[in-house]
């Protein structure tokens, strides 16, 4: 089993991704392997709202989407994680995000656990949350929690390191993974089939 844990933060090594490792750490504690994917540094241009990924599956403006979901089939889960900014997730970061999972990505990560933490220095956290969380619960996976809302305050990381609940909150969020990963393999081996997914239906309200 592996995990993909996408650093939608400008910053490689900052707040978010110290958050996001330490959810990696209790998820390869219970024997699950992790990824940790840059994915907020590049300017990345939104959707364009073309449909010609409907068509085939893949963003026709290429790039790290793409990448992503070339490689859906490798992973068993999904964590977003990313950095506010102005009481939201970094911009390009959402951009990848709209395109993602507007490209395949209720059909590379249905039936798959997901969860999405973020970092602050202060505030936006809960409405960040909710951006993110909406991609989850839009493509049929399965959100994961964790014993508080899933979030690390600092201006560093160093100052994330120091935040002992939000660190704690991070840990539990793997072990929950973790332990539903482990029930969706047993449920498998026992015969378990994953639940159907009928055809969308679309209703325009005004016609």
């Amino acid at each position: 089993m592996k995990v993909l844990l996408l650093n939608g933060s400008p910053h490689p090594a900052g707040c978010t991704y110290t958050a996001l490792s330490e959810v990696a750490g209790a998820l390869n504690e219970a024997g699950v392997d992790t990824e940790i994917l840059q994915a907020g540094r590049d300017n990345v241009g939104g959707c364009l709202g073309c449909g010609g990924c409907r068509k085939t599956g893949r963003c026709v403006r290429g790039g790290l989407v793409n990448d992503i979901l070339d490689r859906a089939d490798e992973f068993d889960a999904l964590v977003i994680g990313a950095a506010v900014h102005y009481a939201s997730p970094n911009g390009a970061f959402l951009a990848l995000l709209d395109r993602l999972f507007f490209a395949g990505g209720s059909r590379a990560f249905a039936n798959k656990p997901g969860a999405a933490v973020v970092s602050a220095r202060r505030a936006g956290t809960t409405a960040s949350l909710e951006v993110l969380q909406k991609y989850i619960n839009y493509s049929n996976m399965l959100l994961v929690g964790s014993q508080y809302w899933p979030m690390v305050h600092g201006n560093s990381a160093e100052e994330v390191r120091q935040d002992e609940e939000g660190m704690q909150i991070m840990r539990q969020l793997g072990r929950n993974m973790a332990w539903l990963l482990h029930c969706i393999e047993a449920g498998r081996a026992a015969g378990i089939p994953d639940p159907e997914h009928e055809p969308r239906i679309g209703t325009n309200f005004i016609r």
